[in-house]
């Protein structure tokens, strides 16, 4: 039965693979049904789409291109694959169920969130009705610390409600503190620079504001009606005609200068050159509150502390080691999800015995 279970998630890695490229530039999971190789777009036979087996054989390149396949592919379908085996191996049949689902989902939602930086909400919905569907008829998983005594459907329902709620919860006071307090950015140039407005950037499709080599998504700039970026220079030209003004005011639904607005749905063109800029940015995105509500519903309100604590140092550890600097962004869902992951697979001994340590120690 183990092995059954690893073939089955090894293809379910192969499937996510194709969520993770697709997802983010809003293609269809489901069409094209066959995939393609994401540089020629060439149809792959089924022999080609053989979890590990293929990309080991045409030694991580396409045939048809012989353009490098990046190794993400094998890694996670061996990922899927060693999570669901020790889920299986690990937890009672029923837990092993709801555990494999909450998995699936990080493990997509981990790698979409280290490439693009957003979280798919619609993926963290789903589950979480999942996890409190769960935690009506089968509680275990919400136990695994078993001090709740989860003895009913209705009391397993309540306790996946608070879980999510108290992940949701605490990351949205982050989020909201941290826009408070790191709400703007200020930026004084030495030279004035270039700016404008582009429709896409990479492999993201949302218009940006870009300035220099640096690029702006119009959901990270605009995340609320009120914010706004404000830009203070010269040569302000809307739709190729010159403007009069030294500040201009970017909204996520039109542009002002010298008390004239544009509507950005009507605008052609956007450009100027910056002396200084204030730029909208958000601590945290909404999508993490979203995971870590997901993560509560299925793992119970203890493995949400415990995962806002254990990501905050995988986090740390990882920014020292890639050198990442502060104030740079850096995708925090793959670390709560690397949290779950520690609390299903023996974090939660750590927690009984981190407070039976406070207890032997107390007065």
């Amino acid at each position: 039965m183990g092995l059954g279970i690893l073939l089955i998630g090894l293809c379910v890695g192969s499937f996510l693979n194709v969520a993770i490229y697709r997802i983010p530039r809003g293609l269809s999971v489901n069409e094209p049904k066959r995939s393609f190789c994401p540089h020629c777009k060439t149809t792959l036979p089924a022999w080609q789409n053989v979890p590990i087996f293929t990309w080991l054989l045409q030694a991580g390149k396409c045939k048809t291109c012989s353009a490098s396949i990046a190794v993400r592919y094998i890694i996670v379908e061996i990922l899927t694959g060693i999570l669901y085996y020790a889920a299986w191996r690990n937890l009672p049949m029923t837990s092993a169920i709801l555990a494999i689902v909450m998995l699936t989902v990080l493990v997509a939602i981990s790698y979409i969130d280290a490439e693009h930086q957003v979280i798919p909400i619609a993926w963290t919905g789903g589950a979480s009705v999942i996890a409190l569907i769960g935690g009506l008829f089968q509680p275990q998983l919400l136990d695994l610390v078993n001090e709740s005594r989860i003895d009913s459907g209705l009391q397993g329902l309540k306790w996946a409600a608070v879980g999510w709620c108290t992940g949701f919860g605490t990351l949205l006071l982050v989020v909201l503190f941290g826009k408070l307090v790191w709400g703007r950015k200020k930026v004084t140039l030495d030279k004035a620079q270039p700016w404008k407005l582009q429709e896409g950037w990479g492999d993201n499709p949302q218009l940006h504001w870009v300035m220099g080599e640096e690029a702006y998504s119009w959901d990270d700039l605009f995340f609320r009606d009120s914010d706004e970026l404000v830009i203070k220079g010269h040569g302000f030209k809307v739709d190729g005609e010159r403007v009069q003004g030294e500040k201009g005011v970017l909204r996520g639904d039109g542009f002002t200068i010298a008390e004239k607005r544009w509507s950005i749905e009507k605008l052609e063109s956007l450009q100027g050159n910056a002396t200084s800029v204030v730029i909208p940015r958000e601590a945290m995105g909404m999508g993490d509150p979203h995971l870590l509500g997901m993560i509560g519903a299925f793992l119970g309100w203890p493995a949400v502390f415990f995962t806002i604590f254990v990501s905050s140092i995988y986090a740390i550890l990882a920014a020292v080691v890639s050198r990442v600097g502060f104030g740079k962004p850096l995708p925090y869902g793959p670390f709560l999800a690397l949290a779950a992951f520690t609390w299903v697979f023996g974090g939660w001994e750590l927690w009984i015995w981190y407070f039976q340590l406070l207890l032997l120690s107390g007065p």
